[in-house]
C-alpha cells in the first residue's frame, strides 16, 4: 500500500499554522479539528510540524506563562517527510527510526497531507481485510474435485 492510498482512506484536510501564532492558538485549532498535529508554513513554505508532544514540552517548560510561547519555538524544524509513492511499510521505518507519530506528505514542495500511525494502522486493517476477503473468494470458488487422484 501506497503513502497516496493512505491518504485516499484518510482524505486530505490540511490543517496548518503561521509559526508566529502562540501555543494557545494552536491547541485551540487541535482541539476544536480534533487532530493531534498542525503543519508549520510560512510564506508558502513548511517550515516545521507541531504535535501534542511538542505542546506539552512546551507547557513543561514555560510553566504559567505557556500560552504566549510562539509556535516556532516549540516545533520541530524542517520534520521528515513521506512521498505519496512510498510504500507503506518504508513509512513505518521512516517514523519509527525518527520517532515521529506524524509525517507531512509532499510533493516538491507541495504539501499532500500529514499521516499519523494511526492512519498507517487503518490502511493495514484495510488492506489485510481486502486480502482476507480474496482469499475466502478463491477459497470458495475452488473447483470441486480438481487435483483428486
Amino acid at each position: 500500500m501506497l503513502v497516496s492510498e493512505i491518504l485516499a482512506i484518510k482524505g486530505k484536510v490540511l490543517y496548518t499554522i503561521a509559526p508566529h501564532k502562540s501555543i494557545a492558538e494552536a491547541v485551540t485549532v487541535m482541539t476544536e479539528q480534533d487532530v493531534g498535529s498542525l503543519v508549520v508554513f510560512s510564506h508558502g513554505r513548511m517550515t516545521g510540524l507541531l504535535t501534542f508532544r511538542e505542546v506539552l514540552n512546551a507547557v513543561h517548560k514555560a510553566g504559567a506563562a505557556w500560552e504566549a510561547v510562539p509556535v516556532e519555538d516549540a516545533m520541530v524544524k524542517d520534520p521528515e517527510v513521506a512521498t505519496g509513492d512510498m510504500e507503506m511499510d518504508e513509512l513505518r521505518r521512516l517514523m519509527v527510526a525518527h520517532h515521529q507519530r506524524y509525517l507531512p506528505v509532499m510533493d516538491e514542495g507541495t504539501l499532500l497531507g500529514v499521516v499519523s500511525f494511526h492512519d498507517v494502522a487503518k490502511g493495514v486493517l484495510e488492506e489485510q481485510s481486502f486480502e482476507n476477503r480474496m482469499l475466502k473468494n478463491y477459497i470458495r470458488n475452488w473447483p470441486a474435485g480438481e487435483g483428486e487422484a
